[in-house]
């Protein structure tokens, strides 16, 4: 058997190029994103102090992320969502943005509260595991 050992880096141009790391790595099909961060094209937290509204920009830009390696949510095989909270009431907010996302793909996910995340005023990331569709079905 044959393995393609390469791993390709990828970026999403309208996202800021602020950070530093690719926003999303493939081997073949499978896609491993970085956790989507609620960061507007600045590379500034936002909605400071909004769980809901910091869900929103996460999913926005993970949906980029997603897209920069060719996927959708829809791809999507697992999600894991970090909430800076320990009250359900936050995990709960950011959840039901995440859910309403994928709409009826209810891929198996992890949320989690945690003490704190990577940039200040953050509240909310998430990161997803995905499939690239096959080139082949694609083509019919």
């Amino acid at each position: 058997m044959t393995t393609d050992r390469s791993v390709e880096l990828l970026r999403a141009p309208s996202l800021t190029d602020d950070v530093p790391y690719a926003y999303a790595a493939a081997t073949g099909r499978l896609v491993f994103t970085a956790g989507a961060c609620p960061l507007d094209a600045q590379g500034v937290v936002t909605p400071v102090g909004d769980v809901s509204g910091q869900a929103r920009l996460v999913m926005d830009n993970l949906v980029v992320a997603l897209a920069a390696a060719g996927c959708a949510v829809t791809d999507v095989l697992k999600t894991t969502v970090y909430v800076a909270s320990s009250d359900r009431a936050d995990l709960v907010a950011a959840w039901d943005v995440v859910r309403a996302r994928f709409d009826d793909h209810d891929a198996p996910s992890t949320l989690l509260g945690v003490a704190a995340l990577g940039y200040p005023d953050q509240l909310v990331e998430a990161e997803a595991i995905a499939v690239r569709p096959d080139p082949v079905v694609l083509a019919r």
